[in-house]
């Protein structure tokens, strides 16, 4: 036993650097870890904001193009004849893109031409609405070539 003003101390109670040894953490070191921690997530919160309102707004972007593409698609394919002049709407509310479609036909030549508009209004206000206009004209009738035939 160690003698030391005049308590009795055992050899392992105080180290050989003379300095008792810590348990544990101390409550300081507990709340900068806590900060440290806070401000790492805080910021990849944030980051993953971002990422989520890009991603909403890129998926929006690629179903309203696609709703456009149709209806372009649709009325290219149709004979001129069919394709009514005069304003029509279709709304469509089952998802995954409810949206309002407008497609508005003048004719702006006689029995020529006919100017196309479509514009495609989503229901959902985090998306913006979009517009195409293309022209349609009629086909011109051309003689088929023939060489067997007495009109050359």
């Amino acid at each position: 036993m160690i003698r030391a003003s005049g308590r009795s101390l055992t050899p392992t109670a105080v180290p050989a650097g003379g300095r008792r040894s810590r348990k544990g953490f101390v409550l300081v070191e507990v709340i900068v870890a806590m900060v440290l921690l806070a401000v790492a997530v805080s910021s990849l919160a944030a980051l993953v904001y971002s990422v989520s309102r890009s991603g909403l707004a890129a998926t929006g972007s690629a179903y309203r193009n696609g709703v456009l593409m149709q209806e372009v698609n649709r009325l290219e394919t149709l004979p001129y004849d069919s394709v009514r002049v005069g304003s029509f709407s279709t709304t469509v509310t089952t998802p995954p893109y409810p949206h309002t479609r407008v497609v508005t036909v003048t004719e702006t030549a006689a029995n020529l031409v006919k100017s196309v508009k479509v514009v495609v209004t989503p229901a959902n206000l985090a998306f913006k609405p979009d517009t195409v206009v293309f022209t349609r004209t009629k086909a011109r009738t051309s003689k088929v070539l023939c060489t067997d035939c007495p009109e050359g």
